[in-house]
């Protein structure tokens, strides 16, 4: 990971915290109650409220007893995870209730701790507070073989409606069932484009295994991972918010509910993933994505990680000539077939785009972005397009360049960022190049 990638404090409040982020904005992800207001009337899932309490009168006053056997006690303004207590279920005689951390609580103790947050103990400043109870989410199935007790969640830093960088949050018996890095917990980065996890941090070192046993953290496949995404991103859109973190658990009935925002989320998530927000940042913002959907493809076309790869790769190496009949997908769904040299001189691959408008590939919901490009012609915007194809039986989706290739031998042209575990032989029969470029005369025809 490069120094000039890393997106460091200063450049995350002057730059992207604050141009990028409204006063409103700022207002709602400063209060939880108030960014539940907000998501709830964008249609976005968060887990129900039960009880709010808003001076030392509320807290006395109800009814304690009626609270269900699991939820969570939250300061409304508390910071890193500080005054929250999670009870999971009533004690055996039905009297009290039983913390993540094994810890018997009575209706006084909650009494007298709600107290405290309404008077501003967990609060900037000690500024007087609210306090509120919240339906407990508990442990998704997928994890709870690496959480300790507490609810893992998954940070998504969204930008310009794109998800640039995620991370798993795993409690550990340190951090007493809390998903807080600085408590404890261990940071897992995961990979945009298919949702499994890459690399793992504790106390800001690399770790490869759940602290304590031989379960590997990296190679997790998280569940729904497009739902993920997706909430996440409808929740920036519904907060007025340009950049933010956004903090999502799986419910085991409901899936991906938001439990919190940040306007102002933590950098130790470049260290999960070994990648640089920077640079990230820097590549979609100034793309127009029209919404969740578009800033998904976007992120996952430009941000696969190489552990992604590395699963590409471990199907087998795949031998390849430099000139192959590939298998297009159109935008109808059919297959075609289309002679196309594999460049691994070339980046990105591309295609011709008399073929794209063939194929239907031009459609406006196909287009990724436009790049600017110059030529003796002056400026012209290049549309990148998502490309599904198949190489030697095996599938590949790539962002490409749409280029008039139409006088040249090859309508497409497979770069090397598409060749994932794929080795080319640079020995080609003379009679293969000819036979390929001679139906390529006829493609689509």
């Amino acid at each position: 990971m490069k120094a000039s990638e890393l997106l460091g404090i200063n450049a995350r409040n002057k730059l992207f915290s604050y141009v990028y982020n409204s006063a409103k904005g700022k207002n709602i992800a400063a209060s939880k109650l108030r960014t539940k207001k907000y998501l709830k009337a964008a249609g976005v899932p968060i887990p129900e409220v039960y009880a709010k309490f808003k001076n030392i009168d509320d807290v006395w006053d109800f009814d304690w007893n009626s609270l269900p056997s699991s939820f969570a006690l939250k300061p409304n303004q508390g910071l890193g995870g500080e005054g929250i207590i999670v009870v999971k279920r009533k004690a055996k005689d039905g009297n009290d209730w039983i913390t993540t951390q094994k810890k018997r609580i009575t209706v006084d103790d909650l009494k007298l701790h709600t107290t405290d947050i309404v008077e501003g103990a967990y609060s900037m400043g000690n500024e007087p507070d609210v306090a509120y109870v919240e339906e407990y989410v508990g442990r998704h199935k997928a994890f709870r073989k690496y959480a300790y007790r507490g609810t893992p969640d998954i940070r998504v830093i969204v930008f310009n409606r794109v998800p640039v960088m995620a991370m798993l949050r795993l409690p550990t018996k340190e951090s007493g069932g809390r998903a807080n890095l600085h408590q404890g917990a261990i940071g897992v980065g995961i990979d945009i484009a298919t949702g499994i996890t890459t690399r793992a941090i504790w106390h800001g070192e690399l770790i490869k295994f759940k602290p304590g046993t031989k379960r590997k953290l990296h190679g997790i496949k998280i569940p729904q991972w497009d739902r993920i995404l997706e909430t996440a991103v409808k929740a920036q859109e519904a907060c007025f918010l340009g950049y933010v973190g956004v903090d999502v658990v799986l419910h085991p009935e409901r899936g991906p509910v938001v439990l919190e925002i940040n306007s102002q989320p933590g950098l130790s998530i470049q260290m999960a993933n070994g990648v640089g927000l920077k640079k990230r940042l820097e590549k979609v913002e100034d793309l127009k994505i029209r919404d969740a959907s578009h800033g998904i493809k976007v992120a996952k076309a430009l941000f696969a990680e190489r552990f992604s790869d590395r699963v590409r790769a471990e199907e087998g190496l795949k031998i390849v000539k430099v000139f192959e009949e590939i298998k297009v997908k159109s935008a109808s769904g059919k297959v075609f077939s289309v002679p196309a040299k594999i460049d691994t001189g070339a980046w990105r691959s591309s295609i011709d785009k008399s073929l794209a408008e063939k194929l239907g590939l031009l459609d406006e919901k196909n287009i990724l972005w436009r790049k600017k490009v110059k030529s003796a012609l002056g400026e012209d915007y290049r549309p990148i397009i998502n490309l599904t194809f198949w190489l030697s039986g095996r599938k590949i989706t790539t962002p490409a360049f749409v280029s008039k290739r139409s006088s040249l031998k090859f309508p497409v042209i497979i770069g090397r960022r598409s060749l994932s575990g794929i080795l080319v032989d640079p020995v080609v029969e003379v009679e293969d190049k000819l036979r390929l470029v001679e139906k390529g005369k006829g493609v689509l025809k």
